[in-house]
């Protein structure tokens, strides 16, 4: 069903596993992409990879600049003609003990994972082409919190209030702004969580990311996948919901 036809979605952080897999999702609905990421020559990347010819595009922004973030949503418009859309998905996590996280790591956390979705909001809003729609990429790492996360908890616990507090206060713009809280996602970032805790927990890395998938699907879920439900999210069917951080983890969050 091609629920977003003709419609253009910006994702923040764009060279990522899952914004590929927001960005193949909205493909698949119809729409277009405009891929935004610090990284253009990997964002480039993303989108030559979609196979998608003039559909997606990629331009460069640091989400926590608000500068940059005008010139790149200002490009995007240009370039694509419209924007109706907007995921914020870039994000960092910092690993480490609670009692070792840093005042510079835990600020540069909190400006990625919780500014950045705050600035990227308020450009993109100006630059919709009538009603719009924001989802942001939260965690249910912000719901439950896991060992050696303390920052990543926190910021994307701040992420699902913030979702609500946009919901709420952008209704009257005809903007509808939902969450989805991902677990599990077979990404760089899922990875990275293994090569850090294998050597403390005594485990083989690739052996211990192979344990790191929902109980109930005992698989690891792939990014289009979480894809398909932010696409959902950004059609009109979606208008119902609204100010929601839904769990895409495979049923290990229940609540």
């Amino acid at each position: 069903m091609k629920t977003l036809e003709n419609r253009v979605i910006a994702v923040t952080g764009g060279a990522g596993g899952i914004a590929r897999g927001i960005a193949q999702a909205v493909l698949e609905a119809g729409g277009r992409v405009g891929l935004i990421d610090l990284d253009l020559a990997k964002a480039d990347q993303a989108a030559v990879a979609q196979d998608a010819g003039d559909r997606v595009a990629a331009f460069a922004a640091d989400v926590t600049e608000p500068a940059g973030l005008e010139v790149a949503f200002a490009a995007l418009v240009k370039r694509m003609g419209r924007l109706d859309g907007l995921v914020n998905n870039a994000g960092i996590v910092r690993l480490g003990p609670a009692d070792e996280t840093s005042p510079a790591g835990l600020d540069l956390e909190l400006a990625i994972n919780v500014k950045g979705v705050l600035l990227a909001s308020q450009i993109a809003a100006r630059h919709f082409s009538g009603k719009g729609a924001i989802v942001n990429i939260a965690s249910n790492a912000g719901k439950v919190g896991y060992r050696n996360m303390a920052g990543y908890n926190a910021s994307k616990a701040a992420v699902i209030s913030l979702t609500r507090s946009l919901s709420m206060e952008w209704v009257d713009k005809g903007i509808n702004v939902n969450a989805v809280c991902p677990g599990g996602v077979a990404t760089d970032m899922l990875k990275n969580v293994a090569d850090f805790l294998g050597p403390r927990l005594g485990q083989d890395s690739g052996e211990l990311l192979k344990t790191m998938v929902p109980q109930q699907l005992g698989r690891h879920i792939q990014p289009v996948e979480v894809g398909r439900v932010v696409a959902f999210l950004l059609s009109d069917a979606a208008e119902i919901i609204r100010g929601q951080s839904i769990n895409v983890d495979g049923g290990d969050t229940p609540y």
